[in-house]
């Protein structure tokens, strides 16, 4: 083989490697530095694995060998150590830290900031990181982690030395005054996110970097066909390639074959003689010595098809006559309900808009590809995932492999990013299968090429609304029938579907409601959970039809609103009454003078449930337990994906213990103790919080009258069950469809060319647990809100996405995000921790609605469909493969 000679870290380095190697592979899996992190390798698009070399930040997976021959490199293992403590710092006390995988590359570019010794102002701090893409924080705060960084090195020492910035969190710039305290470590204060330093410099484990003595690789094949007969499956080279150990198919899976979170019609593999339905569909597993050669080995599996015309369009494949998807049919679901008599009111209504709004299908993009390693031992299984559900993994784990489900166990190691794109099970299926039956332990990560393929989207709804008026504009009647492309497999999907229809009257009073929701198979790439759920996809659509209602009224935008907002004793569309936690309309008053103020202006208000409800229980569970050392263990089933909740627990038990954080360890896994569900619907922080308040109660009582070392080896659980909702639709008079609900109004500020220049965003979130990760939240969903307005989507031809690369999938950069202001609202909720409401969701449920407005307001044309790609606030950021000419 082939040698490189270079200087790492300081060290000359002599290394072999395998021809058609790039650098990042040769760093990572032959000399074992991790820092660098692969997230879409060999695309260079992300960032994240950015290094230095030879004094320039550069990305080492577009690097070959024969480039670096000679070069000295430095990763952040080798950075100064008065360096390395300074961006960690700087990125942990300033929130810079959410999900944190893409962290270590910005880091690593910042440190070439540093080394020149010198503060550095915003505009250089954004020009430095325009090659790096960030999914949760929307850039705000790694930009004032950068400029901290650099003012501490230029010459303050002490990070206390350094004003933090952005830090009014509570429209302390818009004349309102917070009316809850915080506790110092506890509820409300800004703690600094758990293990953010490590984060920060890249020490942290994902499931990608951990490695084991005598661990083998996976590497999967998927279909290139959407729709297609599997003829046979020719795995006669790729066995005799370099390394293969096996390779695994449909008839290696000892237990059940398909999968499914609501639905099991997700097949592990799909077998020759059998049809695909779509082309993230696994065909084969090859598992060889090396993650190199497992790949190299895949591409050698050679598949014969019989292609079929594929199913693409949900109205047309519900006409008759139309392919099935599945053999039960291509309608998966259908949901509605009513309220009053919306025929008899739209009669009498002064003014009916009816108007049909269209929004795409949206790729997650979060940073961390799949992955997952398994580590079998005594005919049990180890699993160690990234995924959003370790209970949900569990359960269909043991389903696939024939056991009993004590016998498999699952662990979060970390988790970077998901934004409801790793609910479903991906690949932990395939590497438990394949671990389990070679004895061995097994780790496979996915390309970004295959994670588009796999996972689910965003879904591509059609919504048809017919709504009435008053001739003050008070809304009579919303009648609402919207259509959903839920793709190849169930998902989640009737489930969003089910949100977009109990959430389409939007934060408003509306006495009679008509409204339908069907979810539909198709051949294109499957639809599940998105950050927002189907509220974001029903926000847009009612958004712009109060606009138009205020054009007709002769009132702006606020005017409107304020006329048919939600308030306590109202219904919401569902028929549930709000209570006095309902804070929408402290969210508008908030921005009141910003909008009427502002020459180009949108404004739009969202309202997102907390927890699954619909008549399901929401349950959260923590177990602290006292171990060795004074020390304690804190136990959920929850995942931490960058919110923030292990932060939160130990806030909590701070809170009710006066005990240091310091000495608390947090840990998600399937212990039976902490049974829960998938961490979605923004229920984990309102919750757990509960739960974890409990059971840091009973240890504060036992604390009364012992020492931690007297309490060694003790647990204490707590529990909380929210089972009071309703379905949709039930007949009762008093129906309670959600535990409870996230509020917002967001206004959105054009300059005089038409571009963004500000977006102020006022959220109620019931309590700020940590105000700054509450924050940054918001900030990270306007970030992802704006994409999804103006540039992201995901177009397929024939159910093959057009494009897998990460640059066409339009996530706005850096240079692209305006600056946004965070209002934190604080109306205390009744169940939610410590009156806590969720705002992972609702932080981009109104954007759209909000930007569709704003250019209204410049050019005077209305938007219907997503993106608006042709807007003069989209410049630059649409993808040159899909700029409209």
């Amino acid at each position: 083989m082939p040698t490189l000679n270079f200087t790492l870290n300081g060290s000359s380095t002599s290394v072999e490697y395998q021809e058609g190697m790039h650098f990042l592979e040769i760093l990572r899996d032959e000399l074992g530095i991790t820092s660098p992190k692969d997230g879409c390798a060999p695309q260079g698009v992300c960032g994240c694995c950015s290094i230095v070399v030879n004094g320039k930040a550069v990305l080492a997976c577009k690097r070959s060998p024969e480039q670096m021959q000679g070069s000295t490199v430095v990763t952040l293992e080798g950075i100064p150590a008065d360096h390395r403590t300074a961006l960690a710092e700087a990125f942990e006390r300033d929130g810079a830290v959410q999900c944190g995988f893409c962290i270590p590359g910005i880091v690593a570019r910042a440190s070439v900031l540093l080394s020149r010794g010198e503060p550095v102002d915003r505009d250089t701090a954004t020009r430095a990181i325009t090659g790096n893409l960030c999914r949760c924080t929307g850039y705000t705060r790694i930009i004032d982690a950068i400029q901290t960084a650099c003012e501490l090195n230029a010459g303050n020492g002490q990070l206390a030395d350094v004003t933090p910035r952005k830090m009014n969190f509570f429209g302390e710039d818009f004349g309102l005054v917070r009316q809850s305290s915080a506790t110092p470590g506890g509820i409300g204060d800004v703690a600094p996110k758990y293990r953010g330093f490590e984060h920060a410099l890249g020490e942290k484990d994902y499931v990608g970097d951990i490695t084991l003595p005598g661990m083998l690789h996976g590497a999967v094949v998927l279909s290139e066909h959407a729709r297609a007969r599997i003829v046979a499956i020719d795995t006669t080279t790729a066995s005799s390639a370099r390394g293969v150990e096996r390779i695994f198919g449909a008839s290696d899976v000892p237990g059940e074959l398909f999968v499914g979170l609501i639905k099991r019609d997700w097949p592990l593999f799909v077998e020759p003689g059998q049809t695909t339905r779509c082309v993230g569909d696994v065909l084969a597993l090859v598992v060889a010595d090396t993650q190199f050669n497992a790949r190299a080995a895949a591409e050698l599996v050679k598949i014969e098809y019989e292609v079929f015309q594929p199913v693409v369009d949900p109205e047309a494949a519900l006409l008759p006559g139309a392919p099935l998807v599945h053999d039960s049919g291509n309608l998966l679901d259908r949901c509605g309900y009513s309220r009053g008599d919306v025929a008899a009111a739209l009669l009498e209504s002064t003014h009916v808009i009816e108007a049909t709004y269209t929004t795409q299908r949206v790729e997650h993009g979060f940073m961390e590809p799949e992955a997952c390693l398994v580590v079998p031992t005594d005919g049990k299984v180890q699993v160690y995932s990234q995924g959003q559900g370790v209970h949900d993994d569990q359960k269909q784990i043991a389903e696939i492999l024939g056991l009993p489900q004590e016998s498999v166990m699952v662990e979060l190691v970390t988790n970077g990013g998901a934004f409801g794109g790793k609910e479903d099970l991906c690949i932990q299926g395939h590497t438990a299968l394949a671990a389990f039956l070679m004895k061995r332990p097994v780790r496979i990560v996915i390309t970004r090429d295959q994670s588009i393929r796999m996972h689910p989207k965003r879904h591509p709804i059609k919504l048809k609304y017919t709504v009435g008026a008053d001739s003050e504009g008070r809304l009579t009647a919303v009648k609402a029938d919207i259509i959903g492309d839920t793709g190849a497999y169930a998902s989640v999907g009737m489930k969003v579907l089910e949100r977009a229809a109990g959430h389409c009257c939007g934060p408003y009073r509306v006495p009679n409601v008509q409204v339908e929701a069907r979810t539909v198979y198709t051949n294109n790439p499957p639809c599940g959970a998105m950050r927002g759920f189907g509220a974001n996809q029903a926000s847009f659509a009612i958004e712009g039809i109060m606009d138009t209602l205020a054009e007709r009224v002769g009132v702006d935008g606020y005017d409107i609103r304020e006329r048919n907002i939600l308030g306590p004793g109202d219904r919401f569309a569902t028929g549930q009454v709000m209570t006095e936690s309902c804070g929408i309309r402290q969210t508008l008053e908030a921005v009141r003078d910003v909008y009427k103020g502002a020459t180009h202006a949108g404004i739009g208000c969202g309202i997102k449930n907390t927890g699954i409800g619909n008549g399901m229980a929401d349950t959260g569970r923590v177990l602290i337990k006292v171990v060795a050392d004074a020390k304690l263990e804190i136990v959920t089933g929850y995942t931490e994906m960058g919110q923030g909740l292990h932060t939160i627990l130990r806030q909590v038990v701070a809170e009710e213990t006066g005990l240091p954080v310091e000495s608390m360890d947090v840990v998600t896994d399937s212990s039976p103790e902490v049974l829960c569900g998938m961490t979605t619907a923004s229920r984990a922080t309102s919750l757990c919080t509960v739960a974890g308040q409990t059971a840091a109660r009973k240890l504060a009582e036992d604390l009364r009258s012992k020492t931690l070392e007297d309490l060694n080896g003790s647990t204490y659980l707590g529990e909380f069950i929210c089972d009071v909702t309703t379905k949709p639709g039930e007949k009762t008079d008093q129906p309670r469809t959600h535990m409870t609900f996230g509020y917002a109004t967001q206004v959105v500020i054009l300059d005089d060319k038409g571009r963004i220049d500000r977006v102020v965003a006022a959220h109620d979130v019931g309590r700020a647990i940590n105000p700054l990760m509450c924050a940054g939240q918001i900030e990270g969903s306007v970030h992802m809100g704006l994409g999804y307005a103006l540039s992201e989507d995901l177009p397929c031809t024939d159910g093959m996405p057009d494009s897998t690369d990460m640059k066409d999938l339009g996530i706005l950069r850096a240079r692209d995000t305006p600056q946004v202001d965070v209002i934190l609202i604080e109306v205390p909720d009744e169940l939610g921790g410590y009156g806590s409401k969720g705002v992972g969701e609702i932080g981009l449920v109104p954007t759209a609605g909000a930007v569709a407005g704003a250019l209204r307001s410049f050019d005077g044309r209305e938007r219907f469909v997503l993106p608006m790609t042709d807007a003069p606030a989209a410049k630059g950021m649409v993808p040159k493969s899909r700029r409209p000419g």
